[in-house]
């Protein structure tokens, strides 16, 4: 078995070439794989290596470490380059955080996520291209899914309104929303992981990925298919608690603002344990944060090139007007956990201050993702 390293190796994201196969593996524990500007161009230049060498027939992105697959964008530096006023250093971190999860989701071979432990924010747009791949998004017993951006005062971005709005009902809306945890079960019945291996059999997953034998890039996926065929996720995905609140989530988050699934939650009283929970999350969460949620997943009919020109958009404003430096501040900084939101309350963010926030600072033809396509 032959292994090349590329020359795109930093401390913390080793890409290398192993049996025909291309790993990326996260190696930045301290922040949980958190994802910074380094990691983003070694990952990239990895896949640009890697897409028309005939000796890489799919590639494989995993963590070296058990607590996280990738917990998201690296907030605290963008924070700081807030407070120093350095947008172009945060421009360029978004830029570069989407071309790679555009580059991910048109990969031309199987690309394949292990997405153990914390699969949060950024760790999403790594991951969720796959399934457009011809690869697969493995979920095991540790894995904790999320797009928790209105907690911070930001929305789900990296694309993942895309897979959001492709999600059965309106659990997309409902996750964009309330940005809740979900785990293997409930990822495999919304259509967010495609197969489940357990944790402690991941080494020798990767053991067999590199010294079985391989002809084509469906053969390594085929490969980890029948690994997963020994394992069974607990509950089944049918049973998983998306799936039980799926009645509610659909009677309440499918309504068209924030506004009235909060009436429409107070009103209910079959599930009313349920419901007292889900005003307590939204009371917590950004107001406008949330209504522009909502919208990013509305909005995600068209393509993931528009849905990435729109997400860098709203990057632009949610820090220059919107709630998130606050809501770093609040949750990641001081840790107070006791943010001063732009909205008190839900009720008083109307559609037009929602609409503001999707306002491009770009012309079109100068639009630093305007070549994306697809």
């Amino acid at each position: 078995m032959s292994i090349s390293a590329s020359p795109a190796v930093s401390d913390e994201v080793a890409t290398f070439v192993a049996n025909r196969i291309g790993f990326i593996e996260l190696d930045r524990p301290k922040a949980l794989n958190a994802l910074s500007t380094g990691m983003i161009r070694s990952m990239h230049a990895a896949l640009d290596q890697w897409r028309e060498d005939p000796d890489v027939l799919a590639v494989v992105v995993r963590s070296r470490h058990p607590r996280a697959f990738c917990a998201g964008g690296d907030i605290r530096f963008l924070y700081e380059s807030a407070q120093r006023g350095e947008q172009d250093a945060r421009d360029t971190f978004f830029i570069e955080e989407y071309r790679l999860n555009h580059a991910i989701f048109t990969f031309p071979k199987p690309y394949i996520a292990l997405m153990n432990g914390v699969v949060m924010g950024g760790g999403m747009g790594i991951s969720q291209g796959a399934h457009r791949t011809g690869g697969l998004r493995v979920v095991t017993n540790s894995t904790k899914m999320a797009m928790p951006e209105t907690r911070i005062g930001l929305f789900p971005d990296v694309g993942a309104g895309w897979f959001l709005a492709r999600t059965p009902g309106a659990i997309g809306r409902y996750l964009a929303v309330t940005g809740e945890t979900i785990g293997a079960a409930d990822a495999l019945y919304a259509g967010l992981a495609d197969a489940y291996i357990d944790d402690a059999a991941l080494p020798a997953l990767v053991d067999t990925l590199r010294s079985e034998r391989f002809e084509r890039g469906a053969d390594v996926v085929a490969c980890i298919e029948r690994a997963a065929l020994a394992h069974q996720v607990v509950p089944q995905p049918e049973a998983s608690s998306l799936a039980n609140g799926r009645a509610l989530i659909d009677r309440h988050f499918a309504l068209p603002d924030v506004a009235r699934i909060l009436a429409s939650l107070q009103s209910e009283r079959e599930a009313a344990d349920w419901a007292e929970q889900m005003i307590a999350v939204l009371r917590e969460r950004s107001p406008l944060s949330m209504a522009v949620s909502l919208e990013v997943v509305t909005r995600a009919e068209g393509s993931m090139a528009d849905v990435l020109r729109g997400d860098l958009d709203l990057t632009r404003s949610s820090f220059l007007h919107g709630d998130t430096i606050e809501g770093i501040r609040a949750r990641i900084i001081d840790k107070d956990n006791a943010p001063r939101w732009r909205f008190a309350r839900i009720e008083d963010v109307i559609a037009a201050d929602v609409e503001k926030m999707f306002d491009s600072p770009w012309p079109a033809n100068e639009h630093p993702l305007r070549d994306l396509r697809g």
